[in-house]
């Protein structure tokens, strides 16, 4: 572009790209993204969520109407622990896997989640792949829930959404887990 674009810097890649980000146990890694829900009165939804890369549970989220900042991070950490254990820390260290956003890199977000026991981990720049199953999970929510319903204003998306992610984590079967659903997967490994 007539040199006038800085060349991409970056670490080079040691290793083939999978998108695979699976564990094979529950509460070994956890990740999180954000993402907009456009209304059709042209205002905007903005979800954040804790995913778990087991059983594919979407563990807490939150919504607004306003964009995310690093507080809702830090309360989104903090439910999560608090919904899956009962308790104010992971009972072990779980890696937390995000984007590079400044939102989950801020120095108070990684303190509260070292406090949690959640270990930040962070995708490669430009990278999305790398959070496949949090990518995966947006698709999933904009195709089954978002772009099938009227989502006419701010106040009916955020009063739909709480059933929209009951019924994914309840109903929605992943191949990955057998067609079952992440609470039903979640039953029977238990």
């Amino acid at each position: 572009m007539n040199g006038l674009v800085y060349p991409k810097v970056g670490a080079a890649r040691t290793h083939e790209a999978t998108g695979k980000v699976m564990t094979l146990h529950s509460n070994t890694r956890w990740c999180s993204d954000c993402f907009e829900i456009k209304c059709f009165d042209g205002q905007k939804v903005f979800v954040m969520f804790a995913l778990d890369t087991c059983d594919r549970e979407v563990i807490e989220y939150i919504a607004k109407k306003e964009p995310m900042i690093a507080a809702d991070v830090q309360s989104l950490m903090i439910a999560s622990v608090e919904k899956r254990f009962n308790s104010t820390r992971a009972p072990r260290v779980i890696q937390f896997l995000t984007d590079r956003g400044a939102i989950y890199r801020a120095r108070e977000t990684k303190s509260i989640g070292l406090s949690l026991n959640l270990q930040s981990c962070f995708t490669m720049a430009y990278s999305p792949e790398s959070n496949g199953m949090a990518e995966a999970l947006v698709k999933t929510i904009k195709r089954d829930y978002v772009y099938a319903n009227d989502c006419i204003d701010p106040e009916t998306v955020l009063e739909m959404l709480p059933n929209w992610i009951k019924d994914y984590n309840e109903n929605a079967p992943h191949s990955a887990l057998g067609m079952l659903s992440p609470m039903e997967y979640r039953k029977n490994v238990s």
